[in-house]
Parts: structure tokens; sequence; C-alpha cells
């Protein structure tokens, strides 16, 4: 039986390669999408995690390493209905991705926040925003479980296929509420397992640090985001990445008014 601990370990350890990986400017292999793993895709098929689940046009401009250090399943800031003025959270920002194309969509009157517990990933985000120019952007060492940041700090919680990596998700889901304002926004990428599967079925289709075994079903994620206290809670399938196991947009919403 692995602990928490030692869940939380390995996935530190695997993403500080990632890091290492791109840093040298090398697409990076050591996140949800390893040389091992059956999900990865192929040069011929449909990409499934990493750089190529964005738009050329959107990442243009952004340093190199930042893209080539993707490992998500998705793309957040497509589907977070980001707005102009708006203070978003990243969790597991990694390289800053998300955070810098965060930043562009929410303008100088916004700002964009990036958590990450792996010093290599924030390291290579920090070189990254300054090499892009960005000055609404800021990258805090912490865990999604105890995220650094008071009550009703940000007005969206984006995440790219990082929550299914936490061996506590009621606490990661229990914290994206508290940081949210009222009416605060979430809109994640995650892995999400169909009901039918068990928790060993998903185990058997890979493992944790690869965003398989960790996954939440629909049901499991949908009655999360209830018990947390968040209204209009959504999963929607957007592509396979193992059998039964999909890349999926989770959007829901903190009750109440920021007018």
């Amino acid at each position: 039986m692995t602990t928490d601990h030692e869940v939380r370990e390995q996935v530190r350890a695997r993403y500080a390669e990632a890091a290492t990986i791109a840093a040298a400017g090398t697409a990076a292999e050591g996140g949800c999408c390893t040389t091992a793993s059956a999900c990865c895709g192929s040069a011929a098929s449909a990409p499934v995690f990493g750089p190529g689940l964005y738009d050329a046009r959107q990442t243009a401009g952004l340093p190199e390493t930042a893209v080539l250090a993707s490992l998500g399943c998705g793309n957040p800031t497509a589907v977070a209905a980001l707005r102009a003025g708006d203070r978003v959270l990243d969790l597991g920002s990694g390289g800053g991705i998300d955070v810098l194309l965060s930043a562009r969509r929410v303008g100088p009157t916004g700002f964009a926040y990036g958590v990450d517990m792996t010093d290599e990933m924030l390291d290579l985000a920090r070189r990254n925003a300054a090499e892009a120019g960005a000055t609404n952007v800021e990258f805090r060492r912490g865990t999604i479980e105890d995220l650094p940041f008071e009550d009703s700090a940000v007005d969206v919680v984006i995440s790219n296929c990082v929550v299914n990596l936490s061996p506590d998700k009621p606490a990661v889901l229990a914290e994206v509420f508290r940081v949210l304002v009222p009416g605060g926004r979430v809109g994640i990428s995650d892995v999400v397992a169909e009901d039918r599967l068990s928790a060993a079925d998903r185990a058997e289709r890979g493992s944790h640090v690869g965003c398989v075994a960790g996954a939440l079903s629909r049901t499991e994620y949908l009655d999360g985001l209830a018990a947390a206290g968040f209204v209009d809670p959504d999963v929607t399938f957007t592509h396979e990445v193992a059998d039964g196991m999909h890349g999926a947009i989770v959007r829901a919403t903190k009750p109440g008014s920021t007018a």
C-alpha cells in the first residue's frame, strides 16, 4: 500500500525530472506522458497529453521551454471563460504555460498565479515569465491540498491534469472553494474515469504519476464538487487516454455574487 507521502514524493520526483528535461530544450516526458505509457499517443495519432493539445497560434510568442514543459491533458485556458481583470490561480502550474496564457487573457488589470510543489518547475516557470516579459504573474511554492492564499483571493481556478495526482482530492476541492470569491469559477482539465471502472480497474490501466491510477470517476468528481459546496458542477469527456479513462473538462461555480 503506497502512502500519501510516498505518492506525493513520486510525483515530485517525476516532475522535477520533467522540468530538467524541458529546461534543456527537449519535450518533457516526465509527467503524465512517459515513453512507457500506452496513453501518450504517437506521431500518427491525435495527442492525448502535452503541448499538442494547444493551438500553435495560442502558444506563439511563449518561451519554448514553457511549451516543452507542458504535461497536461487539456487546455484549461480555452474553457475557463477568462475575462479582463480576473485573478486566476493555476494548480500545479509546472513550467508556467497556463499561467502565461492566462496573464495574456486577463490583461494588465488582471493577475495570474501559479502554485507548484516542485522547486525545479518553479525555477523554470519564473525564468519563462521573465523571458516572456510577463509582469502580472507570480509563482508560489505549495501543495494544492494547502494553498498559500487567503480566503476569497481569486476569481477563477484552473488546472491541467494535476488534481488526479493528489492523494487527498476532497482537501483540494475544499481549498479551491476557500480561495475563490463568491461567484468564482472552476475550469479544470483532468483525467476522469467512466463510472463503470473501479479503483482497481483504474490502477490496472496506469500508474498514479501517469495520471491514471488516481483519477476520480465522473460521479465521484461531481459528488466531490457538490460536497465542497460548489453548484452547477459539470464533467465533460473530451478524448480517451486509456480504456474507460478520458481527458475531461471540469466546471463548477462557488455560490454567491461579487456584486
